[in-house]
């Protein structure tokens, strides 16, 4: 046996587990290493068991150490016949030019007979991924990997799901099969599917581990009989792309999965507004009043949305003549961006099949829709409009068809000046229960493509002439499949809270347009459409920020959009878990334009409830209201204790909007989270491990809402350390324990400013963001304990895609006595920083130091 400098070879050691483990697991061989990397053969090491598929016989296995904080792993055949996902799809990060596997924080050791690996820390040599005892299954439609974890182990992420942020740890699964989730069941798969945890170990650090598979899969945690924990993959195709990432704190992480997946999108500033949808109003008259009630209540409103009342028929790209003409929609949006709003409007990926359909029948000339199994007919559905065809958007027809709906419906003007798009229901969600539907009982109809000698994809039950020619089992092998599988009924059946796998969505044996099936490539359907839909904005109008907003997701899908959780519920369970998903998505799944539907989406809400939601709501990225068709209407001013809590949680989130704007801009360009979980800020805390009922918005503010059912106080942990009450601006000495707030009003919401912070505070508000953006600043010294505090502001044009050098990004400093600002100061702007406030001061009242600072230049403000 021969150990290699950094991958280290170990012997065999540990008894095969009793179940999957059963199979003969693999032999390495061929191991050869060069500088960053290494590749090996694993060969079946006996008789194939052929539990849940054809176990495959010879194996590839591939290690890059791409920096000094990311470490590659993939377990692949060697044929190249099993999926994997496209790069076109989820492009794969290069190593770093020169790197040097002595050099990076990860180290890779494997075992040849029986194959096994870990993962451990250069420095310290603690392991953090280990497959040791138990086998390696790899078959045509089971994948069986295990890993050893430490007891009770501090797990975050593997969304999407409403469960506790952190994870349970005995008897606990994540399915992963994106579905149409209605209430947010408890337990279940629902709109997205993330892959990726973060550990977190204390004192000795924080990892990641990200598999980048888009097949269904069940993950297990939970401990054996003799209570040693272990973490366990059951997928149902493609292959094992691991990236394992070193961290070391919880925020490197979550930079370097960003860094992985794509950094999020910048958002438009107007994005941070607070924003209006209702699906069931009846006509355009009633989205004007809702905005002119708004109005009258004297509450903000920047964004109003368009549910799918407003097409003819449910169809997408068009208007109902009789209810929302096109004449007075244009008013309607005209009228919004004289007053500086935004207008936003759903796309649903379900087209209805009607000849007469101009959108139909364009994307039928094109060859834009997806294939049934036979990869020639069209597939059909049920969605909205009734019978749909669904885009292909493996097909670069379906991107260029979409781009051009979408400039021609959105044309300023012929048709609505949308200000952003909203992608829902694309998991997908199909109203066909099962692989038995039809949705119309009739022919689909004859080709309308060129003709062609054969398709590219196999067309089951004809002739070989028919069939695209087959190609060897080799290194040139397509990745597009592993053939002969049953596609609707694997003989591992992952818990999809649906049913079968192609219950209520597309069927899983449907051919992409590049060769692939639905069942590889279900779950990156969502992603998919919003990357089409982004480049459609960005086509339309090349230099503005599309937004897009989608429920469906990915891996990725935060460098494309914001998500809003779903159709939740009018309770307060749904209030509570809206938390650990924000969290979930914001700090481990690199997504951080997040929220939920304030006040709920189903059902009938409390006063009460809605009172403390639109507090909560304030401070998440995301700040929507919206109720279903079969929902009592719920705007903000409906309700006088309502209306309270609006204006003073609008005001107090457009005064922070360049806070959070500079706090996103750093997510966008960095990775670095816009929110995250106390242990983030204070890694070392154990108690604050398991804290999923508050969170740090920006790393300044710490915010700890009410709670419980229609309780008037709240019971928070503040850590070892100083704050300042946002609202008092009173120093509140943390002491590491947990703290009570009775008698918090229904706007009431208690947030602290962390100390050793500047926070940058526009004085006042504005009934738009774009008269906010005409206030000046006061800034917020907030000391640490050490007398010391820092802080940033990022100011641009609000909207550009590429701002070039017409950007400020401002650093504050304070040594005690002074406060210096410096960096760069490209952005032209007439504001000005007007006061400077130092909390602390004699007898606990700030000292305030008014002026007239520009923030064109570098300037300093001493107090004596």
């Amino acid at each position: 046996m021969r150990f290699l400098s950094h991958f280290v070879l170990a012997s065999a050691i540990g008894a095969l587990a009793a179940t999957v483990e059963d199979c003969p697991g693999y032999k390495a061989s061929n191991v050869v290493e060069t500088d960053g990397k290494l590749t090996a053969d694993l060969t079946l090491a006996g008789e194939a068991c052929d539990i849940y598929g054809t176990d495959l016989t010879d194996l590839k296995l591939l290690v890059e150490y791409q920096t000094e904080s990311r470490l590659h792993v993939k377990i692949y055949d060697a044929g190249l016949q099993v999926f994997q996902i496209q790069e076109s799809v989820l492009p794969r990060p290069k190593s770093d030019d020169g790197i040097s596997a002595s050099d990076t924080a990860l180290k890779f050791a494997l075992t040849e007979d029986p194959f096994t690996f870990s993962v451990s820390r250069a420095d310290s040599n603690q392991v953090l991924f280990n497959t040791n005892g138990s086998n390696l299954v790899f078959e045509s439609q089971y994948l069986y990997l295990r890993t050893q974890l430490p007891k009770d182990p501090n797990l975050y992420g593997l969304g999407e799901h409403s469960d506790s942020f952190r994870l349970e740890t005995k008897d606990y699964q994540r399915t992963f099969w994106n579905a149409e989730s209605p209430f947010i069941p408890r337990k279940s798969n629902l709109y997205g599917s993330h892959p990726n945890y973060l550990e977190h170990r204390g004192e000795s650090g924080s990892h990641g581990v990200a598999l980048l598979s888009s097949n269904g899969m069940d993950i297990n945690i939970n401990q054996t009989s003799s209570g040693d924990q272990y973490l366990e993959y059951n997928i149902i195709g493609g292959v094992f792309d691991f990236y394992f990432l070193a961290g070391p704190s919880p925020s490197d992480v979550s930079k370097q999965y960003a860094e992985l997946v794509g950094l999020p999108a910048m958002m438009p500033y107007w994005a941070f507004g607070y924003q209006q949808c209702k699906y069931g109003w009846e006509d355009v008259l009633v989205q004007a009043e809702v905005v002119a009630n708004y109005s009258a209540a004297n509450i903000p409103l920047e964004v109003l949305w368009a549910d799918i009342d407003y097409m003819d028929h449910r169809q997408v790209f068009s208007v109902d003549p009789d209810r929302f003409p096109m004449d007075k929609m244009r008013e309607l949006i005209d009228v919004l961006h004289e007053r500086g709003q935004k207008y936003v409007m759903m796309l649903d990926p379900g087209i209805r099949r009607l000849d007469s359909y101009e959108t139909y029948s364009r994307g039928l000339k094109a060859d834009a829709f997806m294939k049934a199994a036979d990869g020639v007919s069209l597939f059909r559905g049920e969605q909205w409009a009734g019978e749909v065809v669904w885009p292909d958007w493996f097909t670069e027809n379906a991107g260029d068809w979409w781009t051009e709906e979408i400039r021609l419906f959105f044309d300023p003007e012929t048709g609505l000046d949308i200000d952003g798009a909203w992608n829902d229901m694309n998991e997908v969600s199909n109203f066909c229960g099962n692989a038995d539907c039809d949705p119309a009982g009739k022919l689909p109809p004859e080709p309308t493509s060129d003709p062609r000698n054969d398709t590219g994809r196999p067309i089951p039950g004809f002739p070989d002439d028919f069939q695209p020619q087959k190609r060897a089992a080799s290194k040139e092998g397509d990745m597009k499949g592993y053939p002969d599988r049953d596609l609707f009924k694997p003989a591992y059946r992952i818990n999809n809270h649906k049913g079968e796998l192609s219950d209520s969505t597309l069927y899983t044996n449907n051919t992409n347009a590049d060769g692939t099936t639905q069942y590889d490539t279900h779950n990156l359907y969502g992603l998919m459409m919003i990357t089409a839909t982004r480049e459609a904005l960005l086509a339309r109008r090349p230099d503005t920020r599309p937004f897009v907003l989608t429920r469906s997701t990915f891996a990725g899908a935060g460098a494309k959009a914001a998500h809003w959780f779903g159709d939740n519920f009018s309770a307060w369970d749904d209030y509570r878990f809206s938390i650990k998903q924000m969290l979930a998505f914001a700090a481990v799944h690199a997504m951080p334009m997040v929220g939920s539907d304030i006040c709920g989406f189903n059902g009938d809400v409390q006063e009460a409830m809605c009172a403390r939601w639109v507090m909560l709501g304030a401070f998440q990225p995301f700040y929507r209201n919206h109720a279903d068709i079969s929902a009592p209407v719920q705007e903000l001013y409906r309700w006088e204790s309502v209306t309270k809590s609006a204006r003073k949680a609008i005001d107090a989130r457009y005064r922070l909007l360049d806070y959070i704007y500079t706090a996103f801009h750093r997510a966008s360009t960095t990775g670095v989270p816009l929110v995250s979980p106390l242990f983030f800020q204070y890694p070392n805390d154990a108690n604050t491990f398991g804290d999923d009922a508050e969170w740090f918005y920006g790393d300044s503010l710490l915010v700890s809402p009410v709670i419980e059912d229609d309780a008037t106080s709240v019971t928070f942990y503040l850590p070892d350390d100083i704050f300042y009450d946002f609202w008092t601006l009173e120093t509140v000495r943390g002491k590491g324990e947990e703290v009570t707030v009775d008698d918090v009003p229904l706007d009431g919401i208690p947030v602290h400013i962390r100390g050793g912070t500047v926070l940058p505070l526009r004085s006042s508000s504005g009934n738009t963001t774009a008269l906010v953006r005409e206030n000046d600043f006061t800034l917020i010294i907030a000391p640490g304990t050490d007398g010391k505090a820092s802080g940033s502001l990022y100011l641009d044009d609000g909207e550009s895609v590429h701002v070039g050098e017409d950007y400020s990004d401002i650093s504050f400093t304070w040594d005690g006595t002074t406060l210096k600002a410096g960096g760069t100061f490209g952005y032209d702007t007439d504001v000005v920083v007007e006061a400077v406030k130092l909390l602390g001061g004699d007898g606990d009242e700030p000292v305030v130091k008014e002026g007239k600072w520009s923030l064109t230049k570098a300037f300093e403000v001493t107090f004596s």
